[in-house]
């Protein structure tokens, strides 16, 4: 049952319960809402922009918290709908012609599992970004097997093996002149710290690398699973240095780009070794002129060109506040950063940062003798911390690979990500819990970012092996299908595997 309150003049808030509200339930939600009256109406029939059906909002999630504790039972969800016509997000909101008790309603059923008979055609009308060789393997995959491969392989496969997630380019044979080098780029790269090890405790080979820290007082609760006294305890560190890209979200949607690039960032460093933690973080930027001001006439050499999506002016200001905006609401400060214009015609070819550059980084801590992850046993248990399943960055990792602007808006839209950190800052201390225990009992933990459940998950038990129940996943968008599901890249989720009898304390943990 929906129940409105506010005024349809300005703004609604719109209560879905399980019940009719008790006049005691109703004068605490007049409260909350600043004191916005009831609007005793099943209907209200004026024009108004709100979240989409499908997509319940953080914003949500933490009002229907604070009703819990407020002693108030049955309520399921709370959106604001602004009244009136304005611009709005299009990924996030909706328009809404009049608000009724089917606001929530969702009158789409989940699309069933397909055999793809045409690779070719599928990578093309999804902008999986698979070359001619990759479409040849899977094709004698499934000669080999006997059956089409399902949209669920195709699409996952084109998400793993993604330029994004496996680094082809920098892994693969480096030629010049027509001459092999015996060194890849990657090799390359990794070559210095072979050869200079120092102080290094893990590289290229987890989330985020460490080296040796110096004796460090932890000031936390005894225990993390009950209510505790604070105590000091003294332990041998680590420290990370982490930096990501997240260029393609940040140049078709600068807030939400620039911000899940931090918040990915940031679970980076929450998903080092058997859990880490971080400290503060650091933003770039570079992007073509900004053309903020006339008297800059080194901005006049080459025209402006038409943008497809944002402007680079519009990605420096959406963008820092979007990398701001996670942090503070993470309680990670963005403490240093640098910005970076540049476009040059070289002998009639114009050069430029097309495609947006935007870095997060940071720095952060752990305990030296949690820095390496240890590996599964039968038995373990794959545990996922975090938000509920919604159609959010499908297939990013394929089309982060690509051109911007190789696929229709349509494709290149439905990639980017939404930004969550409350959500995250949720899963982050159930983490910090475990990391400060006497015995943290975390075997290897992942985070959830490009391709979403497909990666993470893969590369918790790639040693291994390991069952996920597609069925147990938590699901907020009931029409998604079993694809969407595996494949989605809803932010601030963490992957770990833990031993079975450990469950309960972490399950105690996260409760809290």
């Amino acid at each position: 049952m929906i129940h409105f309150f506010g005024s349809q003049d300005t703004k609604i808030y719109a209560v879905q319960a399980k019940a009719e509200l008790s006049e005691e339930t109703t004068n605490k939600l007049i409260w909350l809402f600043g004191n916005q009256p009831k609007i005793e109406a099943s209907a209200i029939d004026a024009f108004f922009i709100g979240p989409r059906a499908t997509m319940i909002t953080p914003w949500s999630t933490n009002a229907v918290e604070i009703t819990q504790n407020m002693g108030i039972e049955g309520i399921i969800r709370i959106e604001e709908f602004v009244a009136g016509k304005a611009e709005f997000d299009p990924m996030l909101s909706q328009e809404y012609s009049k608000l009724d008790q089917a606001v929530y309603t969702i009158d789409i059923e989940p699309e069933d599992i397909k055999a793809i008979e045409d690779i070719q055609a599928y990578n093309e009308q999804e902008g999986l970004a698979l070359s001619e060789e990759e479409v040849e393997y899977l094709e004698s995959v499934a000669e080999r097997i006997g059956r089409p491969l399902t949209d669920s392989e195709v699409f996952g496969f084109s998400q793993v093996n993604s330029e994004h997630c496996r680094h082809k380019i920098f892994n693969g044979t480096f030629v010049i002149d027509g001459k092999t080098m015996p060194s890849s780029l990657f090799k390359m790269i990794r070559k210095t710290s072979e050869e200079n090890p120092n102080e290094i405790v893990s590289a290229y080979k987890d989330n985020v690398a460490f080296v040796k820290g110096p004796k460090a007082t932890q000031f936390a609760p005894a225990t993390a699973d009950k209510p505790d006294f604070y105590t000091e305890k003294e332990f041998d560190s680590v420290l990370s240095l982490k930096a990501e890209t997240h260029n393609f979200p940040t140049t078709v949607e600068p807030f939400n780009g620039a911000a899940t690039g931090a918040g990915g960032e940031i679970r980076d460093r929450l998903a080092g070794g058997q859990g880490s933690l971080p400290l503060a973080g650091t933003a770039v930027y570079m992007t073509a002129y900004s053309r903020l001001k006339e008297e800059r006439p080194w901005e006049d050499a080459m025209p402006a060109r038409k943008w497809l999506y944002q402007t680079p002016i519009d990605i420096l200001i959406k963008a820092s506040n979007g990398a701001s905006d996670f942090g503070n609401k993470f309680g990670q400060p963005l403490i240093a950063g640098s910005v970076l214009t540049f476009e040059h015609d070289e002998a009639g070819r114009k050069l430029g940062f097309d495609k947006v550059i935007m870095q997060a980084g940071g720095i952060g801590y752990g305990k030296k003798q949690q820095a390496l992850k240890e590996k599964p046993e039968t038995g373990d248990k794959i545990v996922i911390l975090g938000g509920d399943n919604y159609r959010i960055g499908m297939g990013g990792a394929a089309v982060s690979s690509a051109d911007t602007g190789a696929f229709s808006s349509g494709i290149e839209l439905n990639a980017i990500q939404r930004s969550n950190p409350e959500m995250q800052k949720r899963a982050a201390n159930a983490i910090r819990g475990m990391v400060e225990s006497d015995e943290n009992t975390i075997v290897s933990i992942h985070d959830h970012g490009a391709g979403g459940h497909l990666n993470c998950l893969s590369e918790l038990v790639e040693e291994t092996g390991g069952l996920i129940d597609l069925d147990k996943l938590p699901v907020g968008d009931p029409t998604l299908s079993a694809k969407e599901i595996i494949g989605n890249e809803s932010q601030e989720r963490m992957g770990l595997v833990i031993g079975a009898e450990e469950i309960k304390t972490l399950k105690t943990i996260a409760d809290r």
